[in-house]
């Protein structure tokens, strides 16, 4: 079979004996070992779900030889590794054990891997650089982007390699698009390893890709080194596998190994393959068996006789019978930890470790001007902070950067980072916002402080994926072998007309319900420097979220408040003291509280009390608890839509345990059960109003 090289021309395969010949018989004795391990714990494990003693079972069978020939060419706690659900002989080669595997079937408390808390074969290693794994298909690629493009700034010495493993129905998913034409564009040292077994789940390969070949479909890509390969081969696997990462080594760019394999088992123990696969294809896969396939091969070529090798297949059955044992007498997690390891135990941005005092200095600025001087001011402290995303450099073209403004954003709050810090450190992304929240975590992992922007929050939703399952759980579901605290930016909200259903809407509460996930929402200038600076120091996932409508308001203006000043998260700010009514809000309706509460105080003669949250996710329950004990009566004010809304929650718990406090039923106020309307009359309908929280007041005032 012919290799396709980065230009597209086929360039022969050199001989399956010149890649035996880089290993000694005892590397090939121990490959073989590697792989009739792999396939004998999915057979063990097999056995243990028809036994009720685990709960799930996915196999890597028909995939061990170029899964343990990638571990071989490559270095484990060197270079960095994201494997998918089959790569067993993958892990094992590299260094997980047989027992640590069954730990994780079982759903041990003591599998290192996850602490019992992710499905069997999502493999992850802090100490082999093997990154914690996901069920999403393809949602790993941008997460290795992110990893190899950090090499250049934690160790840029180094000729570390990443791969990213998968199979080939998950290369139709966008994220594999997006890494691909990230990897392309910034030439980085990244493999993708395609173990292609002709079907998703049932869905065979010609339904999937266009001539039922990735590799071809790639031909175009510049930089990118592609191979095919039988991967059922286990020295032409190899052949592969030490061409790739010569390749991306040298810093040519990324490679592309596209390897035929089989899929003998059904896709897991919930499939029957029968169902879809005919006899015949059947019967092809099974005389393609990798594991066989090397077995012959060593016999032939007289690195074992037929009796040592019966002697090794029955030490291998032993060793696995031995750790599947072993691991069935281990312990569940222990009662109480489920919340454990969900956010950081090293930095507690609600502590008072990050309660300080501004120190006004200078004239008042905008919170835009603020939000971009405190980046300014975290990115000269950390040289490990990047800031990336869409249109946020000042000019891509550094030759025209004497000669232009710069863009820095199409708010302005990124503008001149790029000039001061280089492109190395703030740079423009693809329009592709799962690959910039993806690219990001995966710097995470690697100990960076990536600050992205999603220009509008209304296109937030392509990320969605990567924040929702990948983000926010990576520091749990690896029980705390791994951690992502990327910070996310967005700009949100309406009441700057004109920007209607895709540049007004709101949705913050779609991500408070997120465990894991901070989000924040500052209402002026001083609270963003202060809470924008918790978040680029914590040590966990942050939501920030910025108010358009709020970037040059004049009423939110404040001083610079000091180069290390920082506000706790989960604490509310009383924007003004009351005694009759308590208005819980955030956001926007920070100052449209304050104008409502000035018209109420001249109209009934009582006072208002209104507490800005400004972090959402945690949110200040004491604060609350506090005010409405005082006022015996609470208005809960957001932008966001009504019913199943961020009030909600609150009102919730209020009536729950404040009850025998309250003088008055819990009341809000927040935006129409619809979208935000373009014309100016329709979007002041939909979006809350002075008079809006005037009118609801009053009748709470009254009752």
């Amino acid at each position: 079979m012919s290799f396709r090289t980065k230009l597209g021309a086929p360039s022969k395969v050199r001989s399956p004996y010149a890649a035996a010949s880089l290993l000694t018989p005892q590397q090939l004795l121990r490959a073989f070992r590697f792989m009739q391990a792999s396939r004998r714990i999915d057979d063990r494990e097999i056995l243990l779900k028809r036994q009720n003693k685990i709960y799930f079972q996915v196999s890597g069978a028909g995939h061990e030889a170029i899964e343990v020939a990638a571990a071989m060419a490559m270095r484990p706690g060197y270079d960095w590794f994201y494997p998918y659900y089959r790569d067993r002989g993958l892990a094992l080669a590299l260094g997980i054990t047989a027992e640590e595997m069954f730990l994780q079937a079982v759903g041990a408390g003591s599998d290192r891997q996850s602490g019992g808390r992710q499905m069997p074969s999502h493999w992850s290693s802090p100490e082999l650089h093997i990154v914690t794994g996901s069920s999403p298909t393809g949602s790993q690629f941008v997460q290795a982007v992110g990893c190899a493009h950090a090499a250049r700034y934690v160790n840029p010495s180094s000729d570390e390699v990443t791969l990213v493993c998968t199979g080939e129905g998950a290369t139709s998913e966008g994220e594999f698009w997006e890494a691909i034409n990230a990897a392309c564009l910034e030439k980085l040292p990244l493999i993708f390893l395609v173990e292609d077994n002709g079907f998703a789940i049932s869905t065979p390969v010609e339904v999937q890709t266009p001539g039922g070949n990735i590799s071809q479909v790639l031909s175009g890509m510049p930089h990118l080194m592609r191979l095919e390969v039988d991967g059922s081969d286990f020295l032409s696997a190899y052949e592969a596998m030490t061409q790739a990462v010569a390749y991306c080594r040298s810093g040519h760019g990324p490679a592309l190994v596209h390897a035929h394999v089989t899929r003998p088992y059904s896709h897991s123990l919930s499939d029957d393959e029968k169902s879809y696969k005919s006899p015949s294809e059947r019967l092809e896969e099974a005389q393609r068996d990798p594991i066989a396939l090397f077995a012959s091969y060593l016999v032939a070529e007289h690195l074992i006789d037929e009796a040592g090798l019966k002697t090794l297949l029955a030490e291998i059955d032993q060793e696995i019978i031995q750790a599947a044992d072993q691991a069935l007498l281990a312990a569940p997690p222990e009662k109480g930890s489920a919340l454990r390891f969900l956010y950081s135990d090293k930095i507690d941005p609600t502590s008072n470790q990050f309660e300080r005092e501004p120190e006004a200095n200078g004239q008042p600025r905008t919170m835009v001007d603020s939000i971009n001087q405190t980046l300014h001011e975290e990115m000269e402290k950390n040289p490990l902070m990047v800031v990336f995303g869409e249109d946020v450099a000042d000019c891509s073209r550094e030759e025209n950067l004497a000669e232009v403004k710069g863009k820095g954003g199409v708010f302005k709050t990124t503008l001149g980072l790029q000039s001061r810090f280089g492109s190395k450190r703030c740079f423009n992304t693809p329009i592709a916002e799962a690959a910039i929240v993806g690219r990001a975590t995966g710097m995470a992992t690697r100990g960076m402080k990536p600050v992205v922007e999603i220009q509008f929050f209304d296109y937030i939703w392509p990320a969605m994926m990567q924040i929702r399952d990948e983000m926010a759980n990576i520091r749990w579901r690896s029980h705390n072998g791994f951690s992502c605290p990327v910070v996310i930016r967005v700009p949100i909200g309406g009441y700057l007309t004109g920007g209607a259903i895709y540049h007004s809407q709101c949705g913050e509460v779609v991500f408070t319900h997120i465990p894991g996930l901070r989000v924040v929402m500052p209402s002026n200038a001083v609270d963003a420097c202060g809470l924008l600076r918790t978040a680029i120091r914590s040590d966990d996932p942050v939501l920030f979220l910025e108010h358009k409508k709020l970037y040059r308001e004049p009423s939110n203006r404040n001083p610079h408040p000091g180069l290390d000043f920082t506000i706790p998260f989960g604490k509310a700010r009383i924007v003004k003291a009351g005694a009759d009514l308590t208005i819980v809000t955030y956001g926007a309706l920070v100052q449209k509280s304050l104008l409502a509460a000035q018209q109420l105080e001249i109209r009934t003669g009582k006072t208002i009390e209104i507490l800005d949250l400004r972090t959402l996710q945690p949110y200040d329950w004491q604060a609350i608890s506090n005010s409405v004990k005082k006022t015996n009566r609470v208005l809960i004010a957001h932008e966001d839509t009504l019913s199943f809304g961020y009030g909600a929650e609150i009102a919730a718990r209020i009536a729950d345990e404040l009850f025998e406090h309250l003088d008055a039923p819990v009341r809000r106020v927040a935006a129409l059960d619809t979208w935000v309307g373009y014309n100016p009359e329709l979007e002041s309908e939909i979006l809350p109003q002075v008079e809006d929280l005037v009118a609801t007041a009053e009748k709470l005032l009254s009752w």
